[in-house]
C-alpha cells in the first residue's frame, strides 16, 4: 500500500511539507509549491497505511488512537494543521474527493428523514446514555455552537455566552413570551430563557433520554410550571409561539426536508414573532 499512498501524498501536499516515516523504516518527504507549515508522521504498520488510502478522514483519528500512527518530531497540532491546510486545497485527497462526490449524489436518499426514521436516528445518536455525554459536555449540557468570543473562554463560559447571544437575537424584551425550542437537547437553553428572561418555554425532542433528563432538571430548578418538554417531531407542531429557537438541530433535518422545516417555523410563529 506504500506504493499507492506515496503518489496520493505527492498530489495532496501543495502547501508546506510532510515527512513520513514508513513501517519499513524508510522516509519520504512531500513538499508543496506553496509556503506552509512543516510536520512529520510515523506510520507504524501496514494497516495504518492502508486505511489512509481508503478512508483518510476517519482513519487518521482511529489510527492515532490505536497507535498505528504518531506525530514525528512535531506536535499533533502541527500535524493536523498541515493536513487540514492541504485538505482544503481543490486537489485534496483523491479518495476523499470521490467520497464527497458520491455523498453529494446520494444525499437525497441518505438524508431522507421521515418521522419514523428521524426518531430512529435520534435514538441511535442521543440515547446512548447520559453518562457518555457527561464526560465531554459543559456543566449545562450544551451540545453545540459554543461562542468563543475571544478564544480565551473555558467551554462552560463559551456555552453560557452562546445562550445569551442567542437570547439577544430573540429580543426577549418582556416576560411571558412563549418560546419554542426545536431540538431542545438536555434542556439548558430552555431553562436559561425561562430563568433569566422570564420566557414560557416549550422544548421538543425525539430523544427519550434527553426528555427524561430535561424534565427532571425543570422540576429540580422549580421551573416545571414555566418550562415543559415534549417528545414531538417538529412536523407535528400545531401551536403558535412568540419566539422560536433551534440550536444545532438543523443538521439532522436532511436536505429534502429543508422546505418543510422552514414552513413549519413560519406557520408556528405569531405574526410579529421572531425565529
Amino acid at each position: 500500500m506504500k506504493r499507492v499512498l506515496d503518489p496520493i501524498l505527492r498530489h495532496f501536499v501543495e502547501s508546506g511539507s510532510l515527512r513520513v516515516l514508513w513501517p519499513d523504516g524508510t522516509t519520504s518527504t512531500y513538499s508543496g509549491k506553496k509556503n506552509g507549515p512543516h510536520a512529520g508522521v510515523h506510520l507504524k504498520n501496514a494497516a495504518a497505511v492502508k486505511s489512509l488510502v481508503f478512508n483518510p478522514g476517519l482513519a487518521f483519528g482511529e489510527a492515532y488512537m490505536d497507535g498505528g500512527l504518531a506525530p514525528l518530531e512535531c506536535t499533533l497540532y502541527d500535524l493536523l494543521h498541515l493536513l487540514m491546510l492541504n485538505a482544503m486545497n481543490p486537489s485534496g485527497h483523491i479518495t476523499e474527493q470521490l467520497s464527497a462526490a458520491l455523498r453529494y449524489v446520494r444525499r437525497g436518499w441518505i438524508q431522507f428523514n421521515s418521522t419514523s426514521r428521524s426518531k430512529q436516528n435520534v435514538a441511535h445518536h442521543y440515547d446512548l446514555g447520559n453518562s457518555l455525554y457527561e464526560l465531554f459536555l459543559d456543566k449545562d449540557w450544551q451540545y453545540s455552537c459554543a461562542y468563543f468570543q475571544t478564544g480565551e473562554e473555558t467551554l462552560d463560559e463559551a456555552q453560557e455566552a452562546k445562550k445569551h447571544h442567542i437570547a439577544a437575537k430573540l429580543k426577549l424584551d418582556r416576560p411571558g413570551l412563549e418560546v419554542l425550542d426545536i431540538g431542545c437537547g438536555w434542556g439548558g437553553m430552555a431553562l436559561t430563557l425561562a430563568k433569566d428572561y422570564g420566557a414560557v418555554v416549550t422544548g421538543i425532542t425525539l430523544s427519550q433520554e434527553q426528555l427524561a433528563f430535561a424534565c427532571q432538571r425543570a422540576q429540580d430548578a422549580g421551573l416545571a410550571g414555566q418550562v415543559t418538554f415534549e417528545l414531538l417531531d417538529y412536523r407535528h407542531l400545531r401551536r403558535r409561539f412568540d419566539r422560536i429557537v433551534s440550536v444545532g438541530m438543523f443538521e439532522h433535518v436532511g436536505v429534502g426536508h429543508y422546505k418543510a422545516f422552514f414552513e413549519t417555523v413560519r406557520n408556528s410563529l405569531n405574526p410579529d414573532g421572531i425565529a
